[in-house]
């Protein structure tokens, strides 16, 4: 199908920018270049109606780290990338906090809990805490707090650490929000469009399309956990998280949001509801996947989870499950890179996309 004049000289004509994805990276992205360069054109190009990555489909944790994730992370990349990564989250979050009303995206600084069966972690609290105290302001970024078990109703667990400055947040809000303010900005979209190539020269780059190609000067691919159709040769793995939700739960006590097993595993209330993910650990080589299914395997592992970690001798009914992808790599650092002389890469937020997102924005912005 050919397109028509008027669609040549309107939705496919020549951009400044074009952003591949939808999600919480390119419309922060957009937003950022927007506001750095209002007089560029932006389009933001997206295969599905809605973002079907992780955007949408995550546990709308505001988190910046648990304090075995931080340990275990510090032994696999060292401390100065490991801080560097907990500050990016970290001013991520300040950053949603200051654009967004809390009532607009049901945004809740509710706690982050970490469950700790094992003292190990117990013994390095005071030195994390130290390294952590130019980045959070805080003496006590971790802290145990024993009291928070039974309070919650987490008896059947030995120790709980708690982190004052992370919270929760609906994931499908904050999206809605970041359209409007993109739409403010004069930003342009073309959903339900998926690119199948890139074609770049020395003059101009383009995407391509089934029906159309646009030209642009730059583009910028934050597709995440499906770069490898654009770009093969990128250090990215898609990585399934699995989560369920409870139906309503009569005096549930559960109130904030948790982590155990470095991260694996994340839970919080849904107002009387429970919202369970992770477990991939247990399946590791086929979570690896980009498929948007659920696993009879890993959905009856969270449910005996639920059954024997957070909500014990409680009935519950599960009303929904679903899944996200993310993108792992070798390390936890997103790449943030200039791909070629027109294409930069903004990807592999190994699932931290809430907190590093609008950060990354700033930083494509500068490399533009």
């Amino acid at each position: 199908m050919n397109p028509s004049i008027w669609e040549l000289e309107t939705f496919y004509r020549k951009r400044d920018v074009i952003i591949v994805g939808a999600g919480f990276t390119g419309l922060w992205t957009a937003i950022s270049v927007k506001e750095k360069y209002p007089e560029r054109s932006v389009l933001v190009v997206d295969r599905s109606a809605v973002p079907i990555g992780a955007s949408t489909r995550n546990a709308g944790f505001a988190c910046f780290g648990s304090l075995t994730e931080v340990i275990s992370d510090s032994e696999k990349m060292g401390w100065e990338k490991t801080l560097e990564l907990v500050k990016l989250r970290l001013e991520g979050l300040k950053k949603i906090q200051n654009d967004f009303k809390a009532d607009e995206i049901d945004f809740e600084l509710c706690g982050g809990f970490e469950i700790i069966n094992d003292e190990a972690p117990l013994q390095r609290i005071d030195e994390v805490n130290e390294k952590l105290k130019s980045i959070t302001g805080l003496t006590k970024t971790y802290a145990l707090n024993q009291s928070k078990l039974k309070e919650v109703g987490l008896g059947n667990s030995r120790f709980l650490i708690e982190n004052s400055i992370e919270g929760s947040l609906h994931s499908g809000k904050l999206l809605q929000k970041l359209l409007e303010k993109c739409q403010i900005l004069g930003v342009e979209f073309l959903l339900g469009t998926e690119i199948l190539d890139i074609n770049e020269n020395k003059n101009s780059v383009k995407i391509i399309a089934q029906d159309f190609e646009i030209e642009a000067e730059k583009i910028v691919i934050a597709t995440n956990a499906f770069t490898k159709n654009l770009l093969p040769e990128i250090d990215l793995v898609p990585a399934r998280g699995q989560i369920l939700l409870t139906g309503p739960i009569e005096n549930l006590k559960l109130r904030g949001t948790f982590h155990y097993d470095e991260g694996f595993y994340y839970f919080r209330n849904l107002g009387n509801r429970v919202l369970l993910g992770g477990g991939r650990n247990q399946d590791l080589k086929n979570e690896e996947t980009d498929s948007l299914d659920t696993t009879d395997f890993l959905q009856n592992h969270l449910e005996n989870f639920l059954k024997t970690v957070v909500i014990p001798n409680q009935d519950f009914q599960i009303s929904n499950r679903w899944s996200g992808i993310m993108a792992m790599g070798k390390e936890k650092s997103p790449i943030i890179t200039k791909v070629s002389e027109r294409q930069i890469a903004a990807v592999r937020l190994s699932g931290m996309g809430v907190a590093l997102a609008p950060k990354i924005g700033d930083r494509v912005a500068e490399i533009l």
